[in-house]
């Protein structure tokens, strides 16, 4: 109940937040005035004041010697507000206007980095979920926001952190991969998880979640019935991955569905079937955080 009522008041103190009013700036307030009022939201983490500001500053001087900069400072300003979308549409619109300007590599940035978390929210930081579980359309578009701006600006500031990213990314997708064919043996259909658990060892290269693809498809292909493609997985597995769980030391399949046939728990052979079925396991060699 404590913590029920600790998020309650957390969402309330988050709500009269997000509703502070921008003071009354005067007609004659000077373009320096404006923007400095806009640094100091920022610097207090009021990203609401502040896109409010550097709106208010290009509105009233939009050739002024703070447009350019207002601009990029905007598409911050609603990154950290968690107005992801509001982001990437500002920072296509400096992109547009100034594809010349020595910063656009920024705004390049912020395009993959506001797609990058665009799943995340404040709950996000207090509740542990897994991120491999949940739809990746935006992390396929951060992968291609971030590699724009490896193959534009590769010597750009920004581009070991997209680097970085990307590869972080790449793990998300295969891991995501491994989720669905752990689904399809759930539910019996074994083609499909060994076509998922192929498509991981073919696609993503140098991920963790090859490991798992190969013990998918050796599980598929046994379950199949399709011994000597099993036989085939079995062995790469093995070689390249000798410590995974799902093979033993002599590099046999562990399972209770191997090539020597259904393995069945005392549980089960004692009750003639009816407790403890075998079942196909679900893959996931991560290690346990």
């Amino acid at each position: 109940m404590k913590y029920v009522l600790t998020l309650i008041i957390g969402l309330a103190l988050c709500a009269c937040s997000g509703n502070d009013e921008l003071p009354e700036i005067g007609a004659d307030a000077g373009e320096q005035q404006i923007y400095d009022e806009a640094q100091g939201y920022l610097r207090s983490e009021n990203y609401d004041l502040a896109v409010r500001s550097f709106q208010q500053l290009e509105a009233r001087y939009p050739f002024g010697k703070y447009a350019e900069q207002a601009q990029l400072e905007l598409i911050y300003a609603h990154y950290n507000a968690y107005e992801h979308e509001a982001a990437v549409e500002a920072a296509d619109r400096f992109i547009r206007l100034h594809p010349g300007d020595p910063n656009v590599d920024y705004a390049y940035y912020m395009k993959g980095l506001a797609a990058y978390t665009a799943n995340e929210d404040i709950f996000a930081r207090f509740v542990p979920t897994d991120n491999t579980k949940r739809d990746t359309s935006q992390a396929r578009e951060a992968f291609a926001e971030f590699a724009q701006l490896l193959a534009r600006f590769p010597a750009s500031p920004y581009a070991a952190d997209a680097e970085a990213r990307m590869i972080a990314l790449r793990n998300l997708l295969a891991r995501h991969e491994i989720n669905i064919a752990n689904y399809y043996l759930r539910r019996g259909a074994y083609l499909a998880a060994a076509n998922r658990g192929r498509y991981v060892v073919e696609n993503f290269q140098r991920t963790p979640a090859v490991a798992d693809g190969l013990a998918v498809m050796a599980q598929g292909y046994i379950l199949l019935n399709m011994d000597e493609l099993a036989e085939e997985s079995i062995a790469v597995l093995a070689k390249n991955f000798p410590n995974h769980p799902s093979v033993d030391k002599n590099g046999q399949f562990k399972s209770s569905y191997t090539l020597d046939g259904v393995q069945r728990s005392w549980v089960n052979a004692l009750t003639l079937g009816l407790f403890d079925p075998p079942q196909p396991p679900q893959f996931d060699n991560r290690p346990e955080v």
